[in-house]
């Protein structure tokens, strides 16, 4: 079996309790759990136009056999998303302006605002147990719909299968983008090689020759995975490595990021949220989620008051980041609730050569590539069963795990982190305001101001020239 998205979902659940007639199985971006990191939510925030755009279409009901292929186009009226995302208001409104009741399952998604027994019932990853035939999940680092799902069903089989033949294939891919592309570049950032046809030919044909035909010698590495930053394919006995060093970067004051404790770790940061003029998550017009966004230039952001910009020094020697991100904040609010995005950003030199012309033609010098970008709902900080308000002005931590990431920040880059509280369209809008965001009204949209505190860090694994 195999398959890539909702496909990769049927592949991996296919595992479970297998026929023994089933020999290999290769989920390929499979949804994993549609509530903490795949495709419609993240960490309780919703991903309004993948979501909306998704069921706009494929939720449709089909009561007879229909030539109508799924997925029909809606009608915005506009190329632009965040016009139109922003006029549409309130979720609330989805359904009284856009949809009239003829999309059921967006009406049931809006009934669940928080992890129950709904979502719950859905996640794969408590079943992936004893599975007995070979597993080789594949994933892309900037896979926009199922990060989590590839990452997360390898991990789940590695602890709850240790028997089984489980190993992960990763590359700097969009969502399905090892199947349908080239792999040498996505947006304006190159990848230097046709990682997709090196996937391909030499770990895709091998795995499935050597246990469906009985072809070959199979030698593939527990995790094949890419290292975006240095461009080169890395092998591993362990993922994330075993020998990565857990290392704090904090975000100190007048803009710094260090590997240092900060002197004053009670001073703060400030910015005003506004979810009437929210932070844009592209720099160009689109109606729904890009792919291309996950490694876009995030100039455009660091530029606007309400996002906080912290970065390093120029690297004296390059830096490699291979697993989870954990974002550790303290912060405070003026409002009872609010979402906190971080992301982490690879700053070139101002000297950085540019894209060749048959490229995108892109300057490259000062470009700001998002490596790995995560929100999470402040409301959410203790469980995503059980939501609890912010309390006005009162420090709060709110820590949680971003997907991995494995990328090289080559010397002479730096290393930023952007904190924001709106990340417009691509994540829903917050009110600032402690209610069912699904059924708020537009009243209850309101200002806050936002206070991060220098203890905030943002936890990675390094890896030693020596372990690389």
């Amino acid at each position: 079996m195999w398959g890539i998205s909702y496909p990769g979902f049927y592949a991996a659940v296919g595992t479970i309790d297998a026929h023994p007639a089933l020999k290999a199985a290769s989920p390929q971006a499979p949804i994993a759990d549609w509530f903490i990191g795949d495709d419609f939510h993240h960490n309780g925030t919703l991903f309004l136009p993948h979501a909306f755009n998704f069921f706009s279409g494929f939720g449709r009901a089909r009561p007879k056999p229909t030539s109508v292929p799924a997925g029909e186009r809606f009608n915005h009226g506009t190329p632009d998303g965040y016009k139109f995302f922003l006029e549409m208001g309130s979720l609330a409104n989805g359904d009284k302006k856009h949809f009239h009741g003829s999309i059921a399952y967006w009406n049931e998604m809006m009934e669940h605002p928080n992890y129950d027994s709904y979502w719950q019932a859905r996640n794969t990853l408590p079943h992936l147990r004893n599975i007995k035939p070979a597993v080789m999940t594949v994933g892309g680092w900037f896979d926009a719909e199922d990060l989590f799902g590839a990452l997360n069903t390898y991990k789940y089989i590695e602890k709850q299968s240790p028997g089984a033949y489980n190993i992960l294939v990763m590359g700097p891919w969009f969502h399905g983008g090892w199947s349908r592309s080239d792999g040498d570049q996505l947006g304006d950032v190159r990848f230097g090689s046709k990682t997709g046809a090196f996937y391909r030919e030499n770990i895709e044909l091998p795995f499935f020759n050597y246990y469906l035909k009985d072809s070959g010698t199979l030698k593939l590495p527990e995790a094949y995975v890419f290292e975006t930053g240095s461009n080169k394919w890395k092998t591993y006995e362990q993922w994330p490595p075993v020998n990565a060093e857990i290392k704090s970067l904090y975000f100190d004051s007048q803009g710094k990021l260090s590997f240092t404790t900060p002197l004053d770790p009670k001073g703060f940061d400030e910015y005003v949220s506004d979810p009437s003029k929210p932070v844009p998550f592209i720099n160009n017009i689109a109606i729904g989620m890009t792919r291309e966004y996950m490694v876009d230039d995030q100039r455009f952001t660091s530029r606007r008051p309400d996002v906080l910009v912290y970065q390093t020094a120029p690297l004296a020697e390059e830096l490699t980041v291979a697993g989870p991100l954990t974002a550790s904040l303290f912060v405070s609010t003026t409002g009872t609730d609010s979402d906190f995005m971080v992301k982490l950003i690879d700053v070139y030199p101002d000297d950085a050569p540019d894209n060749q012309p048959n490229s995108t033609g892109m300057k490259m010098g000062g470009y700001q590539m998002l490596v790995r970008g995560e929100p999470m709902r402040a409301r959410f900080r203790n469980s995503f069963e059980r939501p609890e308000a912010m309390v006005p002005n009162k420090i709060e931590k709110i820590e949680y795990v971003m997907p991995d990431v494995n990328h090289t920040f080559p010397r002479g880059h730096r290393v930023m982190v952007q904190v924001q509280s709106t990340w417009f369209p691509l994540v829903d809008r917050n009110p600032q305001k402690f209610v069912d965001i699904y059924k708020a009204k537009d009243s209850d949209f309101q200002k806050a101001t936002q206070h991060v505190y220098h203890s905030s860090r943002l936890v990675l694994n390094v890896l030693s020239k020596v372990s690389q």
